[in-house]
């Protein structure tokens, strides 16, 4: 089970951080997905300002400042509440979602429960929600795949010292060995450099398997070279995109067209769930 999660509420996204054994939810974008405020940071200064103006209490208090995925792709700190703090914030919130986002958050609990006992539920889920985004069966397959690898490329750089703000960094060298391009390069070609959206929910599948392979290489020679600290890593990460950019190069040869299109395998996905309700 992933540390970080993106959870969607009528369509949209709530970033989620599992910590000490609870989900912790962003506040701004429940703020945002209740409210539609075009200024949730803004709102939710105005909330506590007011809450505290007329019963004395300061939200903040039942809040963390947790580090999440921010829309420019580094991990940042925002406030957070566990299930029992978001249920008190949204009391303050004027809302007719009140009600669905509170059966929400239970439903949300009662799945992790579950995929603590049983984590294959886990990759059940993250199949159906893409199922129901309208990706193909083959793209679901390369995902999940890249999902488990990605994870366990994650958990070596933890064990070998590398900290959450080094992860960004250490991806950054294997798309710009393996690709050319660093991440943000990567989002503006996909057109998400400005969204929260996962990179990799817009490659397609060649994308998703090379990255794929880079990481599962990585992973191997960190282990091989019991590699540890950011810089180790680093050269082995640098290393692990050197062979797979060789091998881009070579199947761009092969078959006429570079690997990395513009193209956004989410919206091609989303075209195709549209086209396949309409018949």
């Amino acid at each position: 089970m992933q540390e970080n999660k993106l959870a969607l509420f009528e369509e949209k996204e709530i970033r989620m951080k599992w910590y000490k054994d609870d989900w912790f939810y962003s506040v701004v974008d429940i703020i945002f997905a209740l409210t539609d405020s075009k200024d949730p940071k803004d709102y939710w200064y105005k909330l506590k300002t007011r809450v505290n103006e007329e019963s004395k209490i300061e939200l903040s208090t039942i809040c963390r400042r947790l580090k999440l995925i921010a829309k420019d792709g580094k991990m940042r700190e925002t406030d957070c509440a566990d299930t029992k703090g978001i249920l008190r914030i949204i009391q303050s919130i004027p809302s007719p979602k009140a009600e669905p986002f509170k059966l929400w958050l239970a439903q949300v609990g009662s799945e992790r429960l579950e995929e603590i006992v049983n984590p294959e539920l886990a990759i059940n889920r993250a199949k159906e929600t893409y199922i129901r985004k309208g990706y193909e069966d083959t793209w679901i397959a390369q995902r999940l795949k890249s999902i488990d690898s990605r994870k366990e490329l994650t958990d070596t750089w933890k064990e070998r010292g590398a900290k959450n703000r080094d992860y960004a960094i250490l991806t950054d060298e294997i798309y710009k060995s393996t690709f050319n391009v660093n991440t943000t390069q990567y989002k503006e070609l996909k057109g998400i450099n400005k969204t929260k959206r996962n990179l990799r929910d817009s490659m397609g599948k060649l994308e998703l398997a090379i990255t794929n392979l880079a990481e599962v290489t990585a992973n191997e020679m960190h282990n091989t070279n019991n590699s540890f600290g950011l810089e180790e890593l680093k050269d082995d990460v640098k290393e692990a995109g050197k062979i797979t950019g060789k091998a881009r190069k070579e199947i761009e040869e092969k078959i006429g067209k570079k690997v990395v299109e513009k193209t956004n395998y989410k919206d091609l996905a989303s075209v195709q769930l549209k086209q396949i309700k309409n018949n």
